[in-house]
Order: C-alpha cells, then structure tokens, then sequence
C-alpha cells in the first residue's frame, strides 16, 4: 500500500484554512501514488485547542470539516485519515472525544476515539475528552488498519518507567488481526524528543511484529513546538521513514518497498535553534504581526534573540534598541551596534540617563536595588511605548537560569510578548549563540553583566553559571529535593539559598511573558507550583 503521511502545520480555530491545508498536502500526495493519506491528530481544529473546545461551535465546525473531508475523498478516490474532535453523545463523561476517521471514496469507514489521554507535563486532555478504551481495527482495500492517537503508542515502560494506563492498544489491534498500526500524533517537542518518539515506534513494531506509522504536527502554537519528525518503521524495529524537523512535508511511502531511512543528524544545538526559530515565526504569523523589537544590551542573551528573531522575521523587521545609562560600558553599545550591522537588522541608541535621574529624584533617590532595577523599568517602558506606536511585538531576552532564580525584573526586562530563550540555560545560551557567526567575539568574552551600577557583574549576586546550572537542573528537570541535592555534591547552603531563590519567584514567573519550551521542564503549563507556600 502507498501511504501519504502528511505533516502538517495546523492552526487552533482555523478550521477552513486547517482542511484547505490537508486537501492541498493530499492532493499532492495522491498525484505521487498515494492510496492512503494520513493527517496529524486534531489536524481539523490544530493541537491544543484548549478551552476553545468547550465553545457551542466546536463541534459543529469539527463535523462539517470532517463531511468535507469526506467527500474530498470521494473527489480523489482516495483514503483519508484524520483527527478530530467528535461529540460524546452519553449521558455522562465528558462532552468529547479526541478522535481520528478513516474515510475512503466518499464512506467513512470507521471511527477511532482515542483511549489513553494525557494529564501530564502540559497535557490536560481529560479536562475535555472522555476516552475510549475500544480497540479499532479498519478494513481498508484489503488490509487491516490497527487506528491509533498518539498517546496510545505511550506504554513502554521499560524506555519510559512507569506509564499511567494498564492498556496497550497497539497489542489489542494486534490480537485483532491488524496488519498495519497507525498513528495520528500532536506530540510536542523538548530537545531529543523526536529520538524518543521513534524508539517508541521502533519498540511497538518489534513488540507487535506489525509496521508502524506514526504521522505527527508540525508548528509553534504559543509555548509549544512541534518538530513534525514523522517516522515509520517495519515490523523488525527497522525505521524506513523519517520526515524532516521542523518543516510541513509530504511524502509517499510504499509499504511493499521499504528500506532503511537515513538517520536523524546528531545536534542538539542546530535542533533547539530550529525549534526557537520555528517558535518565533509561527508566533507573529498567528498573531497577526510583522516586526519585533527588543532591548539590546551588548550581552549574549539579547544578541542571541536578535539573532534567532531576524532568522524568523528576517532582519527588516527587527529592530534593536540600545538604552544606556551613565553605568554602560562604550563597547557594549558599540558591540550591540556591530551585531545589528552584520545582522542587516535596524539599530538605535537611547539614552535613559536623563530620564533615570529624574525617576531617582521622584523616588527619593532610593539608591541599591530600586535604582537597579529603575533602569530596567524605563527600559520596559520605552520598549512597550514603542510597541504601541508601531505596532511591533517586544521580545523579552531573559534566559532560563535569570527566570529560575528571579534574577530579572518585573515589569522591566520581562516586558513582551514572548520569553524567547526562557527555557535555554545561560551556559546554553553561549552553544548556541556559536551557532551565529554574526555576533561579535567581545560579546562572548565579556563577564555577564546588568550594567546596572559600576563594575557589575551577574557573578555579584549569583554562583558561577557552570555551577548554577547544573543545580538548577538537578532541583528543577530531576525534581531533586535538598538531600538528594546535597547527596549529588553540591554544598547544602548553597542549595539552600538557590532552592528559595527559585521558589520565591514564582509569582515573577506568573507574569512573564509566553516561554518557548524545548526542555522537559520548561517555565509555564509544564510546571504548576504554587505561589503562597512554605519555602
């Protein structure tokens, strides 16, 4: 059978332009052969709709797509797999299923409710979808199709540890005689993530003896990234597709002819710039925006973001504003100056000193922290007015070790609409801003400084960053307590100091800006601490 996985880039709500999307990407796929074109999971609605699925018009839309769908297959004479949401007609539950159709010439033909549902990380799926524990096992023109939806191929616990559900679907279809599993995903990514998707793959076809396809979305839907990463492996484990990261791909694949496909490349760094990249891009693209602008500094951070924000945007629609005070360096400016220049990006200088003495002088002149953290609100300020009258989106450039440990203020440099590399720790932030020949050395040798009082630096207030990162993935990504902590090496006072930096700022990071998220455990819906508690 030749298969059209189609990997697709859905946006949430967008229902006409989601199925104008799959017909084209099918269409595509049926002129190169394909008999069978398979869709990403909720390709109709886009992954996650969130609360938009308790809305009176979602199902309705979600059935109308569907009857288009179903009668596009008609038109092409062809078999489409799909996800959706279908209503949940008991009485009790809750009112929807998270559903996939196989239709073929006009005739569904049968009806996939998905049976283990996420409550995990970022996922909530049970707060709007009942599952369906019913395995579906489709004649489609004489093969049995075991029909799955991402989450249902999640039960190998020996690669993963322990799994929440006592039921393996892709066994089931396999007792019924399924002789192809497939699988509709919304899977998002962290880094390495998509090597974890296809082991899986790799371990239910080996388990099962059956050849597994797994088709997955592709896209930045606010703090999450979808790498795509489609992969189909044959019934020895072997995998014989792999579509490409980050990018929407068509591709036919022929099951009577399958042969080892090439490996994904070994680089984690090129992959979380893709991810940020792709991150950004759909973003503004969603949002309806065009240009961005963000503070720069003369730091690493904020030349990072410039320049993942001008590989998204392209370098017309950045714009970099310096804003010094009487506590900036000259070469910081003019390092910020050089990186605009090769970058091709617009550059500005403002000065805020004036405007900084006056402040000091409303305030009394306070004089320690508020006067620090003074300079960083007028910054803000200025950003965020320029926002308003142009209508440009401010990137916020804080990293993830400043976000943990609260080293950033409110309403200054967290300004903006989206926390660009929030989820990148600082020594991260220096790998991948290798991967830019544009930024300037001095940038990279420079100590890391606010510049917010003479001869500042982060190291001032903070442990080594080598060091604090390493503590804040332990505590933070291993969910290590204070004795584990301490049991890894690391010195009890300074854990104890770093774990209350942490948690008191929490209700900083409540505030802040959308986080891209390429980490397991990632600033936003992926960690739910509270606010008010004992520290």
């Amino acid at each position: 059978m030749k298969l059209g996985l189609l990997q697709l880039n859905p946006l949430v709500g967008d229902f006409d332009g989601n199925v104008a999307a799959l017909a084209a990407a099918a269409r595509l796929a049926v002129a190169q052969g394909a008999e069978l074109c398979i869709a990403p999971e909720l390709a109709l609605s886009g992954y996650p709709p969130h609360d938009l699925a308790l809305y009176a018009d979602f199902v309705p839309r979600n059935l109308r797509a569907r009857d288009r769908l179903v009668a596009l297959s008609a038109e092409l004479n062809c078999g489409l797999l799909f996800g959706l949401a279908l209503p949940n007609e008991a009485a009790h539950g809750k009112p929807l299923f998270n559903a996939a159709v196989l239709c073929d010439s006009g005739r569904v033909l049968a009806v996939k409710r998905k049976a283990l549902l996420p409550t995990y990380d970022v996922f909530d799926e049970r707060r709007y979808f009942e599952p369906d524990l019913t395995p579906v096992v489709a004649d489609f023109r004489g093969t049995r199709l075991g029909l799955l939806i991402c989450e249902d191929i999640w039960t190998d616990e020996s690669l993963l540890g322990r799994v929440e559900y006592p039921h393996d679907p892709a066994d089931e279809c396999a007792r019924l005689g399924a002789r192809l599993l497939l699988n509709v995903s919304a899977s998002p990514w962290g880094t390495g993530k998509h090597r974890l998707r296809e082991e899986l793959v790799r371990r239910c076809a080996r388990r099962t003896g059956l050849p597994t396809v797994l088709v997955n979305q592709v896209g930045g839907q606010d703090d999450l990234i979808f790498d795509g990463g489609s992969v189909a492996s044959d019934g020895q484990g072997t995998v014989v597709t792999r579509l490409p990261l980050f990018g929407e791909a068509v591709r036919v694949l022929d099951t009577a002819a399958l042969s080892p496909a090439q490996p994904w490349r070994d680089d984690d760094a090129a992959d979380e710039v893709d991810a940020l990249v792709l991150g950004v891009r759909d973003y503004f693209a969603r949002t309806g925006f065009k240009k961005a602008l963000l503070g720069l500094s003369g730091g690493i951070d904020s030349a990072l973001v410039a320049c993942l924000a001008a590989r998204a945007l392209g370098p017309d629609n950045v714009t970099g504003i310096s804003m010094p005070t009487r506590f900036s360096s000259r070469g910081s400016i003019e390092d910020s100056r050089e990186l605009a220049r090769r970058l091709g990006m617009r550059f500005e200088v403002i000065s805020i000193d004036e405007a900084f003495e006056q402040q000091r002088k409303l305030a009394g002149y306070p004089g320690g922290l508020a006067e620090e953290n003074a300079q960083a609100r007028l910054r803000g300020l200025l950003l965020m007015t320029r926002s308003n009258a142009e209508g440009a989106l401010v990137l916020a450039t804080g990293n993830r070790s400043e976000l943990a440990v609260g080293y950033s203020t409110l309403y200054g440099d967290m300004c903006g609409a989206l926390e660009v590399i929030g989820d990148v720790p600082k020594t991260r932030v220096y790998e991948l801003s290798r991967r830019f020949t544009e930024i300037p050395e001095p940038i990279f040798t420079k100590a890391p400084s606010a510049e917010l009082r003479p001869n500042q630096t982060d190291q001032d207030s903070l442990p080594p960053y080598a060091l604090l990162d390493a503590l804040l993935e332990a505590y933070l990504d291993e969910r290590q307590g204070l004795e584990g902590l301490v049991a890894r090496g690391f010195d009890e006072a300074l854990c104890r100091r770093v774990v209350r930096m942490v948690e008191i700022a929490e209700f900083k990071r409540r505030q802040a800006p959308i986080v891209l998220r390429i980490s397991r455990r990632a600033f936003g819906a992926g960690r739910r601490i509270p606010v008010a508690k004992k520290v």
